[in-house]
């Protein structure tokens, strides 16, 4: 999903936000940052370690702490495909507990499923608090149909021919990272019913909403939500701004659905939306959501001179792969795109 670049995306980013202005000896000390690497990735992969040194010789005093769901390198990244979310979130809210530098706060980071997961933390946990979310390519209302894997990713191909057995058992369900966000419009009562982590945390369960997850929502300065124009790796690529297919009128019994053309609910008209169960609407009505496009596949980005988007007409197209093609194009390809987030999007 989302491969070593995408932290580099991310982090210029924020980071710019965080690092805006000139040090003087009377500004506070720069708010932290932490950052969720995607599907396939590690928590300390080289190019994430290089560009996170970078940032850091360039702004000097900013805290970065990269998520881990396990010390070791290979076993974080198996982590990402295989395990169970909820158990995950909670580990890394006793993570970032424990992270001193945090304990008044940080701004986030996620790259595509590490920022569903991310804002799973904001629901669910937010102690210490979040003040400012960015995420990538994230999967909010899900995915229908699963990721597709390059040809040498074992753990991919093994995670995904396994969910697409059985997406809602309850092995699945326990121990498969992709099923527990997978969302099948035309089988909703069961994934209602049966999904362990996408639905609760998104409030749909009917009797079982918690209004937690709305108020700490609610308490962030801003969320912004940034989309790939030309993504296939998410389906519907609308997920990442709260986007999903619609329920189709035919029960797809012999693939008529599969085959016809979809309607997307834009994240406006969602009942998630429309009723608040989590709070996003009170954030959009306040002003404090920001729907963001790049143009490109997932985590394509183009470097570009002083343009408000991610892309522009001319460039250098970098494709971000599932864990190691990042480094082709690391750091400041993306600063200009970094700095016009700064004096737009998080203000707050």
């Amino acid at each position: 999903m989302v491969g070593l670049l995408s932290l580099s995306f991310a982090l210029l980013s924020l980071a710019g936000y965080v690092l805006s202005t000139p040090v003087t000896l009377a500004d506070p000390p720069r708010r932290p940052l932490v950052i969720w690497h995607g599907l396939g990735d590690s928590y300390t992969s080289p190019g994430m370690l290089e560009f996170i040194q970078l940032m850091k010789d360039e702004h000097p005093g900013l805290f970065v702490h990269s998520v881990h769901l396990d010390e070791d390198l290979e076993a974080d990244q198996k982590a990402g495909f295989f395990g169970n979310v909820n158990e995950q979130l909670a580990f890394v809210a006793e993570q970032l507990s424990n992270v001193t530098e945090l304990k008044h706060g940080f701004d986030a980071i996620g790259f595509s499923q590490g920022g569903q997961f991310l804002r799973g933390y904001v629901e669910l946990y937010n102690a210490p608090p979040v003040h400012n979310l960015i995420t990538f390519g994230s999967q909010h209302m899900g995915v229908s149909d699963l990721p597709l894997c390059s040809r040498w990713d074992l753990f991919c191909q093994l995670a995904r021919r396994a969910a697409r057995g059985g997406v809602y058992t309850d092995w699945a369900q326990e121990n498969l990272v992709q099923a527990q966000y997978f969302r099948d419009p035309a089988n909703l009562p069961t994934y209602l019913e049966r999904n362990t982590f996408l639905a609760p945390v998104n409030n749909e369960v009917p009797g079982a909403r918690n209004a937690t997850y709305a108020a700490n929502l609610g308490k962030l300065n801003h969320l912004v939500l940034v989309l790939f124009s030309q993504d296939k790796t998410v389906v519907p690529k609308e997920s990442s701004w709260f986007g999903a297919y619609a329920e189709p009128e035919e029960d797809g019994l012999f693939g008529e659905w599969a085959w016809s053309e979809k309607t997307i609910v834009p994240m406006r008209l969602q009942p998630l939306y429309t009723e608040d169960w989590i709070g996003l609407r009170k954030l959009d009505e306040s002003g404090r959501v920001t729907l963001e496009t790049c143009e490109g596949e997932h985590m394509q980005i183009k470097e570009s001179v002083g343009s408000p988007s991610c892309s522009a007409t001319s460039g250098r197209l970098c494709r971000v792969g599932f864990s190691t093609t990042g480094r082709q194009c690391l750091g400041h390809t993306l600063s200009m795109h970094a700095r016009w987030m700064t004096t737009r999007m998080l203000k707050q």
